[in-house]
C-alpha cells in the first residue's frame, strides 16, 4: 500500500512539475533599467519562445522612444543552449539619445510576442512593457579587474521531473554593476564547445542546468572544461579566465530513483 501511495505521489508530482516546465517565457537584459548610450542587449527565449529568438535572423528588432523614433538593433549572434534556452545578442546601429526612455519592438509582432514582451514590476505589482532609460553616459565604467572566479564544487539536486546539475563557481571582488559572463564549455571526449552568456545567482555562477532548462548539460561520466569572459552591459570585457577542468556532476551522484 505504501508503495502505491508513493507511486501516486511521484506521478502527480511529475505531472504538476512537467506542466510548469512546458510553458514558454522570454527574458530581457540588461536587467537594470538605466543604461548607457551604447548598451548591448540580450533577448532570451525558453521552450516554445525559442522560435521567436531564431526568427530574428529574418526579422528586425528596434528600440522605440516615447516620441516614436526607432533605432534598429543589429543582431550580432544567436547562441543556442543545450537545454531549452536560446539567446540573441544585439547592439544599436546608432548611439542612443541621452535621458530617453526606449521600449522594445519587433517587426511583424504577434499577439503572443507582445504579451511576452513584458516584465514584472515589483513596486507596482504588475507586468509592464519592457523598457530601458538612458543616462547621459556614453559608456559604463570598467569592471573591477580584481574580479576572480573560483571553482567551488559540482552539485546535483533531484526533483520529480528531472535533476538540476551544475559546476559552481564563487565570484570574488564583484562590483555592484550588472555583469554578463560569456561562458565557454568544452566536453573533453568530443571536444564539442557550447557558448552562452550567463549571470550570477547569490554571488555564484551555476554552469549547467536546472530541472527545466539550462545553457549546459552533462553526460553521466566524463570531464569538462570551462572559461569565462566577464563583461558589463556595454560589452566591455575583462581578461578571459584560464580553463578550469571538472568532472561531470553526475560522476559521484546517487539518484534517489535508483538510476
Amino acid at each position: 500500500m505504501k508503495k502505491i501511495i508513493l507511486l501516486l505521489l511521484l506521478t502527480f508530482g511529475i505531472k504538476s512539475v512537467f506542466a510548469e516546465c512546458a510553458i514558454s517565457a522570454m527574458y530581457f537584459f540588461p536587467e537594470t533599467k538605466e543604461i548607457s548610450l551604447n548598451s548591448k542587449f540580450i533577448i532570451e527565449g525558453y521552450a516554445f519562445s525559442q522560435k521567436t529568438i531564431k526568427s530574428f535572423k529574418e526579422r528586425t528588432v528596434y528600440l522605440e522612444s516615447e516620441s516614436g523614433e526607432l533605432i534598429e538593433l543589429n543582431l550580432q549572434e544567436i547562441l543556442t543552449g543545450q537545454m531549452q534556452l536560446t539567446q540573441a545578442i544585439f547592439c544599436p546601429t546608432s548611439e542612443l539619445k541621452p535621458n530617453t526612455k526606449y521600449f522594445l519592438k519587433y517587426s511583424d509582432e504577434t499577439e503572443n510576442e507582445v504579451r511576452e514582451m513584458t516584465t514584472y514590476n515589483r513596486e507596482k505589482k504588475e507586468r509592464e512593457k519592457v523598457y530601458w532609460k538612458t543616462t547621459d553616459k556614453k559608456v559604463l565604467e570598467n569592471l573591477n579587474s580584481n574580479l576572480t572566479l573560483e571553482f567551488e564544487k559540482t552539485d546535483v539536486v533531484h526533483y520529480g521531473c528531472g535533476p538540476e546539475a551544475n559546476a559552481i563557481f564563487k565570484i570574488k571582488n564583484k562590483p555592484e554593476s550588472e555583469i554578463w559572463y560569456k561562458t565557454e564549455v568544452i566536453e573533453a571526449e568530443t571536444n564539442k564547445k557550447t557558448v552562452y552568456y550567463i549571470k550570477e545567482w547569490n554571488g555564484r555562477l551555476n554552469v549547467g542546468h536546472d530541472m527545466c532548462s539550462g545553457a549546459f548539460t552533462f553526460k553521466r561520466k566524463g570531464k569538462y572544461k570551462v572559461r569565462f569572459t566577464p563583461m558589463n552591459s556595454d560589452g566591455k570585457p575583462l581578461k578571459t579566465t584560464d580553463w578550469t577542468t571538472f568532472e561531470s556532476p553526475f560522476m559521484n551522484d546517487k539518484s534517489p530513483f535508483g538510476n
